[in-house]
């Protein structure tokens, strides 16, 4: 078994072990982005509208546990830490809730439909949150080393895209290779949640945490444990432009699979696009890593943010017109954005808990991760509860020949309002205040 360590160098055991869960972490991200809301649509045959508002209360629900999970683990003790024990004991069931929502339950009334997809949705997102929080806290608790953070997290995004190259590349060819559609979903789920559970298990048994013996535990109730978080500024400015980065990832995810299917009428054309996305994003995080270095954490995630942007608006304004593979190119340019702000962020979050500790005398990791993924999953609930709302008043008709104004709708939710929103965290970026000099003097009690 690997151990992580407080000083300059982690073992390759302990970034191989740390990163893999990511794999199954961001194989959900995906698979839930891309397909959930089709899914729900075109397959479960839910209105869009009912299917955007299961998916928006799956994901404030998500959203209001991260917090409770996060508070939970800073105050765990146990002989295997404070993280660890979350993820071995939530690793099947989040496999298993991962299946069951993709498993078409044939219900034929609308109301109970919502309901089940709703209950079903909040059931696998519980799972999730028991997994992730405490996966996510490990990460300030492995190495304090400003620039071994950034390497930790190189690696664990790294295993990240895999996970999302298998949840946007394996999906349908899994669904289409069954006469029924329901029938591959429901593989194409078993396959997602067995991936999930391995890698969550994989990460238990490969790290080892820190020990907490002579760590003080936060003594503070959940509401002023969360309000000390908002006092931290530096956390506060990253977590609203991850926020924002958030939004604007998931109305391109959730779109994409619309776009190809009724703006150019090929479906399967959509796995090659997120295959161009991601491929060009697993060839740019290596990249990344040095140029956010030398140029500091926040002009990495800027330069994200940037390509982003341009990218998503020139699909808006030209893709339709100027056909598929000026998509596909615009999709690779795409993930070259993608691959500069999947490292930049997670790098930065340890460094304004680090702020935090040096100020406070507590660790609240947990607290500062939970609050982390509570505002980044509203972004998520807000985008795919607009996208079902957005098709909905478009006229939007699952399986059809869409109108001139459905057609509109898909174009804007990929392209032009997540361009908007990329936009903005941009400038937002720009009033980050934590440099590598700053993060030094924190460490040295001179801040």
């Amino acid at each position: 078994m690997s151990t992580g360590t407080k000083g300059n160098a982690l073992s390759i055991g302990t970034k191989a072990g740390f990163g893999v869960c990511d794999l199954g972490g961001n194989l959900f991200f995906t698979a839930m982005g891309f397909w959930a809301l089709n899914y729900l649509t075109d397959t479960v045959a839910l209105p869009a509208a009912a299917a955007g508002f299961a998916i928006m209360v799956g994901k404030i629900w998500d959203a209001v546990t991260d917090p409770m999970m996060g508070y939970i683990s800073d105050r765990t003790k146990t002989r295997f830490g404070r993280r660890r024990p979350y993820i071995l004991g939530a690793a099947i069931p989040l496999g298993l809730s991962m299946w069951f929502f993709f498993t078409n339950p044939r219900i034929t009334d609308v109301t109970a439909l919502t309901v089940w997809a709703t209950l079903a949705l909040c059931l696998l997102n519980t799972m999730y949150t028991i997994v992730n929080i405490p996966y996510s806290s490990l990460t300030p608790e492995l190495t304090q080393d400003y620039h071994e953070r950034t390497r930790l997290n190189g690696w664990r995004f790294s295993f990240a895209l895999v996970g999302t190259v298998l949840g946007a590349a394996v999906v349908l060819p899994i669904v289409s290779s069954f006469a029924d559609r329901s029938a591959g979903f429901s593989v194409a789920g078993l396959f997602m949640g067995a991936v999930m559970t391995v890698t969550a298990l994989t990460t238990f048994f490969s790290v080892r945490e820190p020990a907490h013996e002579t760590r003080e535990i936060p003594k503070e109730n959940i509401i002023a444990t969360y309000t000390a978080v908002f006092k931290n500024r530096a956390y506060v400015t990253l977590i609203l432009s991850y926020a924002l980065n958030i939004l604007a990832i998931n109305f391109v995810q959730g779109s994409l699979v619309y776009y190809f299917k009724y703006v150019f009428r090929q479906e399967a054309m959509t796995t090659v696009a997120m295959v161009a996305l991601l491929f060009v994003a697993i060839l740019t995080i290596p990249v990344s890593i040095p140029v956010s270095k030398k140029i500091g954490k926040r002009g990495a995630y800027q330069i994200g943010f940037g390509v982003l942007a341009a990218s998503c608006l020139a699909i808006f304004v030209a893709g339709h017109a100027m056909g598929m593979v000026f998509v596909f190119i615009m999709m690779g340019i795409a993930g070259i954005g993608l691959g500069f702000s999947f490292v930049a962020p997670w790098a930065m979050v340890p460094d304004t808990i680090e702020w935090d500790a040096h100020h406070t005398g507590s660790r609240k990791e947990g607290a500062y991760y939970g609050m982390w993924t509570f505002i980044s999953k509203l972004g998520q609930a807000l985008s795919i509860g607009l996208s079902g709302l957005i098709l909905s008043k478009s006229g939007y008709v699952a399986d059809a020949i869409q109108s001139a104004s459905s057609l509109f709708a898909i174009r804007i939710l990929v392209g032009l309002l997540p361009a908007i929103i990329f936009a903005a965290g941009v400038f937002m970026m720009a009033s980050y205040p934590i440099t590598e000099k700053v993060y030094r003097e924190i460490l040295a009690g001179e801040r």
